[in-house]
């Protein structure tokens, strides 16, 4: 009886591991489009038959109010929450897409260390572009002085260093981008 209960337990932690899914990190500025870009692969990855889950930086923050602020600590509990939801959704066969401003290079060096099976895609946008879409007006804030924490215009956002994709949403459309993604994806899946 100990035996068959040991065989089943491995069984079951084989299937897992077989199962598991993939983590896309999408990162970059304010505004540069993470969160769209993300909506429309999860969108996209799910009209394949492929299953896919968004988690976004700003709704984890919306969900922890004013107890989150805009300091580094925030900004990197932020970023431990938002990989430890992926890699949970990852473990049970997802694949996630994390969309989040991943600013400092402490919270880049948390993902790569603690975010399994992991693909970083840096979504290019100058800051000129993303100030002129500023879709919650952070840039007009900023450049008012309302704000002063915001990265990109109250500080310098440094591109990562050595991403996997570069998703450039000034040169390509949201089309060429989402399609340049899932046929990653379903090549993976194996579904191409």
């Amino acid at each position: 009886m100990q035996g068959r209960t040991h065989l089943q337990s491995e069984t079951r932690h084989h299937r897992v591991s077989i199962q598991a899914g993939t983590v896309l990190w999408l990162l970059g500025p304010t505004s540069a489009g993470k969160t769209t870009l993300a909506t429309r692969v999860v969108a996209d990855l799910r009209t394949a038959g492929i299953p896919a889950i968004l988690f976004d930086g700003d709704e984890v923050r919306g969900f922890f109010g004013t107890q989150l602020g805009f300091g580094p600590e925030s900004r990197l509990q932020v970023v431990s929450i938002l990989a430890h939801l992926a890699n949970k959704a990852a473990e049970a066969g997802l694949h996630v897409v994390v969309a989040a401003l991943t600013a400092g290079e402490d919270a880049r060096a948390y993902v790569r260390k603690n975010v399994i099976n992991l693909t970083t895609g840096y979504v290019a946008c100058s800051i000129q572009g993303c100030a002129e879409r500023d879709p919650k007006g952070l840039y007009g804030k900023a450049m008012r002085g309302e704000i002063d924490t915001l990265i990109g215009y109250n500080s310098t956002y440094r591109p990562p260093a050595n991403p996997d994709f570069i998703l450039d949403t000034e040169l390509y459309s949201l089309d060429e981008l989402a399609a340049r993604v899932v046929a990653t994806y379903t090549r993976i899946d194996g579904r191409a």
